[in-house]
């Protein structure tokens, strides 16, 4: 009985469906779901009807299905990996039972003879499907749900969140039928389709989603998919009047009662101001907690710091940001159909422009830190008012974040596909320069004729998929051509620059020459300023090919002439955008002292002082001053001076570098820096040492979201030291020169971490090879076991002691290339500190090797911040037979790669703990070195 009752049902659920076909366009695909729900939410039960139609140009044989559930079978798919890329390990170690998957696949009524791990089915036809016709399939499946924490859909604690799981046709299929993947970047699967969901919830759960609603039943049609949300308890939701209509507001999440106030004042007013803008608001939005997470406004965050909270916008300012962001992107998913990967910057950068236009409104003279540099105080200063981040104007962020990316040359073409952007080049290329460039465009021609290009566009292309190029082609010629370039810069990685070379007084006004280095006829904006502050603005197109031209700006009076101010242009340097009509200063930079480093003002030659406080064992304690030109972003020249002042022999110390950085776009390296440098400092008591260098280092061109980088690096170094009557007596070297070229190569994936280096080292008295490999692997969650080789050869070695010696156990340092407290100590806490280096034990075994040595060390972790490490090693002197070494011990992860202490057990000298002397064999690393830091918590992000 419940096997007929089960098939009746599913009888008068396909009779229904074939009804309902008759009042769905016959062209349009109609999607027909009864999905019952388990109990426990984990697993669903669907009977499915759609008709689908060969919009190809060709016969097909066959129709492919997206099952992307699959991608949630195991660590090895698509979007696992991509997780990986995103140092996110949820699916890689998900059980077995938090895994998703498809089962029990019947397609018209007959079991599927297909692979049901594949993300891609392909449903062979009886007979070509012509172009044009259509069909109708029945299925019938089950869905296992996997766990939400992988990518914010699945089942989890007491609710479950659906998308991307229903079988449906790809809405973008090509003639070659190639398979696609998953990969979690709010990809479209189906869009344009009329759907129809019948969700059977478990008693007491209630549903939401993107469709209108109707008791258990959704319904209509989307541009995108259909997302549901399953909980115990009622969505919150908002009905936001605006001029058009009334939409209904669901909220996948839960609200505080303040929030919900603030929402209900502000999402008709963004409603409003996106009507007016694109001229069409949807009857619905449903904000998912992911989508939420994922669109809200970037940078209006409050600052926490230990017990201490800076906040930047008030509670009613951040959920004003936030919502005009989500809600923005949710009304552009539901006005036109995109492919996302391909023509991700469609959206996301009408999203920005229409941002921007509200942050110009609403909060235009609004800063970038908010009433930040107003409320921090120290001591009764606003120290933040003094910097130029803190003079900032909110609207000026979308510039700013793409000057940061590219002054490191770490940008991509907007093009790009976006599962290859990096996370960072998705918010400030993607989003905030094509973003830019829309308004750049719409101020000439005028913000009025765009919006209403828009609205049309969108009006035109309602239920189509986008043409993006068709979009820049109808765009070129409602902006009188204006845009023609955006095509063109879209699809290739520019550095595009204005630069203001001279003006001259005319009768008629002034007569700026302006150059530029693109062949484009990119326009131009010219503000000119007078004394007293007032500024007017003119525009101006440009003609073809790179050359100067000149330009009339048709004012009696003016001191200062600016191109693209506010950062409106993604301009390569903004810092030649100026001109000086009086003064001292006519066409110079002016020079500005500043303490700390700050975001730079391109108006002016920056010099940043920074207060330095080091130590070493015979310094003491350095006090010194830092001076650079180097600010928050990188620069082609640099310079830094730092005198220091050393409390332990009351002498002045330091070092300084000169260097310049070649960043030239597309090539097989992203920097080429060559550069001096000078340091003097202690390495013992009352003894100095001198370092000058002069070197050149190469890094090599990376994929952006790849965590694999490649550097070459040469170098000659020069060292003068002190010597005492005892070491002159020992003939210890007081001078020496130093070639080194090395090769190093990183992978810090979060899972299979791998580096490899290599260095030769020559001078007169010896050469020597020497190689490190290292890989780390994390086989379970936050559990991890290293290993590291390494390898040194002298080719020959002639000197005079053992300086130069390959390091056992300690590091000789004689480059002073390592951060050592105590450079010369031989007792005491100072002479534990260990350097992970050459041979890299921890015991002490020897001190040196004057031929060859290798070695290896491991380390794995056992529980909490305890690990156990070994290390094993041969190694050979001169004239001697090889010898073989090892040790173990515990370690201590205080900061794990920055403070570690070691705890030696058993090793060739016997059991440690045993001697006498144990405590002084404990070892520790101290890494303080804050590049190092700042890129270990850069990882995934470039």
């Amino acid at each position: 009985m419940p096997f007929a009752e089960g098939m009746l049902k599913r009888l008068l659920f396909f009779l229904f469906c074939v009804m309902s076909f008759v009042v769905v366009r016959a062209q349009q695909d109609s999607i027909f779901i009864k999905a019952d729900v388990s109990t426990d939410l984990k697993e669903i039960s669907v009977s499915q009807n759609f008709r689908y139609t060969n919009r190809l140009q060709v016969p097909i044989t066959k129709i492919k299905l997206l099952n992307w559930i699959a991608a949630y079978k195991n660590e090895g798919t698509p979007l696992a990996k991509r997780k990986v890329e995103d140092r996110r390990r949820d699916l890689h170690f998900a059980k077995k039972e938090d895994l998703g998957s498809l089962q029990n696949l019947s397609i018209n009524g007959v079991k599927a003879d297909l692979n049901l791990d594949s993300e891609n089915l392909y449903f062979e036809l009886p007979e070509p499907l012509k172009p044009g016709e259509s069909l109708n399939l029945s299925l019938q499946y089950d869905l296992k749900l996997p766990k939400i924490s992988i990518t914010g859909f699945g089942v989890g604690e007491g609710k479950a969140e659906l998308k991307y799981f229903f079988i449906v046709p790809d809405t973008f299929e090509t003639e070659n039928q190639y398979g696609r993947h998953f990969l979690d970047i709010d990809e479209t699967q189906n869009g344009g389709s009329y759907w129809e969901i019948e969700l059977h919830a478990p008693q007491n759960f209630k549903t939401e989603g993107n469709l209108l609603k109707n008791g258990q039943k959704f319904a209509g049609t989307l541009t995108a998919d259909p997302e549901f949300i399953i909980t115990k308890t009622e969505p919150i939701s908002i009905i936001a009047e605006n001029k058009a209509k009334e939409t209904k507001v669901v909220f996948g999440y839960s609200l505080t009662e303040a929030e919900k106030s603030s929402l209900e004042f502000f999402i008709p007013l963004h409603l409003n101001f996106i009507q007016e803008k694109m001229g069409f608001v949807p009857d619905k939005i449903f904000i998912s907690e992911k989508f939420k997470n994922k669109e809200e406004f970037f940078g209006n965050d409050d600052i926490k710091f230990w017990k201490f909270k800076f906040q930047m916008f008030t509670d009613a300012q951040k959920t004003d940001l936030d919502y005009i962001s989500i809600i923005t992107k949710n009304v552009l998913k539901q006005a036109a159909i995109t492919e996302k990967n391909k023509n991700h910057w469609f959206k996301n950068g009408l999203k920005t422009y229409i941002e921007k236009q509200y942050l110009a409104k609403y909060y235009a003279d609004e800063n970038l830190l908010g009433k930040l540099p107003e409320n921090a105080r120290i001591f009764g200063i606003k120290p933040l008012k003094y910097f130029n981040i803190g003079k900032l104007k909110l609207t000026e962020r979308y510039g700013i974040a793409y000057q940061y990316i590219m002054a490191q040359n770490l940008d991509q073409k907007i093009g790009e596909p976006y599962s290859a952007l990096s996370n960072f080049n998705d918010m400030a290329i993607s989003n905030f320069e094509t973003g830019n460039l829309f308004d750049f465009i719409a101020q000439k021609m005028t913000y009025e004729k765009f919006d209403a290009f828009i609205q049309n566009f969108l009006t035109e292309n309602k239920g189509k998929i986008v043409d993006t190029k068709s979009f820049l082609d109808q765009l070129a010629i409602q902006s009188a051509y204006s845009s023609d370039f955006l095509e063109t810069y879209i699809n290739r990685e520019m550095r595009v620059n204005f630069k203001a070379k001279k003006f001259k007084k005319i009768p008629e006004g002034y007569l700026v020459k302006i150059s530029k280095n693109t062949d484009f006829n990119i326009p131009i904006k010219i503000t000119s300023e007078d004394r007293h502050g007032h500024s007017e603005s003119y525009w101006y197109d440009t003609a073809s090919g790179k050359h100067t031209g000149e330009f009339l700006i048709p004012r009696s009076d003016i001191n200062k002439i600016q191109l693209n101010d506010g950062y409106i242009f993604p301009e390569a340097n903004y810092r030649d955008n100026y001109l000086y009509t009086k003064g001292f200063f006519t066409n110079t930079k002016k020079v500005k002292l500043k303490l700390g480093k700050d975001v730079p003002n391109p108006e002016y030659n920056e010099i940043y002082m920074n207060p330095s406080v080091s130590f070493n064992a015979y310094d003491k304690a350095l006090l010194g001053l830092n001076f650079q030109n180097k600010s928050l972003f990188d620069q082609q020249f640099l310079y830094s001076f730092t005198p220091f002042y050393s409390t332990g022999t009351g002498k002045m110390t330091g070092s300084g570098l000169l260097a310049y950085n070649f960043r030239p776009v597309d090539s097989f390296f992203r920097n080429w820096q060559i550069g001096t440098s000078g340091s003097y400092f202690h390495y013992d008591k009352n003894l100095s040492y001198k370092k000058f260098s002069a070197f050149s280092s190469l890094i090599f061109s990376k994929v952006s979201r790849s965590d694999i980088s490649r550097s070459l690096h040469l170098s000659y170094n020069y060292f003068e030291k002190d010597l005492t009557p005892e070491m002159v007596a020992a003939n210890e070297y007081d001078k020496y020169g130093i070639w080194s070229l090395g090769y190093g190569y990183t992978d810090n994936k979060i899972i299979h971490e791998i580096s490899f280096g290599s260095n030769l080292q020559v001078m007169k008295d010896f050469q020597k090879l020497s190689a490190e490999a290292f890989y780390r692997w994390e086989f379970a969650e936050n559990k991890k076991v290293s290993f590291r080789f390494f390898s040194g050869y002298f080719f020959s070695n002639r000197a005079r002691n053992d300086l130069f010696n390959f390091g056992v156990s300690k590091v000789s340092n004689y480059a002073f290339s390592y951060n050592l407290l105590g450079q010369s100590a031989t007792s005491g806490i100072l002479s534990q500190q260990y350097v992970l280096a050459e041979g890299g034990f921890k015991s002490y075994l020897n001190s040196s090797v004057n031929k060859w040595i290798t070695s290896m060390n491991v380390d794995a972790h056992v529980w909490k911040m305890f690990n156990v490490y070994a290390d094993a090693g041969l190694y050979q002197n001169k004239g001697q037979h090889a010898k073989f070494i090892w040790d173990s011990g515990v370690k201590l992860k205080v900061i794990p790669d920055f403070l570690e202490v070691y705890f030696p057990v058993q090793s060739s000298l016997g059991f440690e703990p045993s001697f006498k002397d144990y405590s002084k064999r404990i070892r520790f690393t101290l890494v303080l070195n804050m590049n190092a830091l700042t890129n270990h918590f850069r990882k995934g992000w470039y």
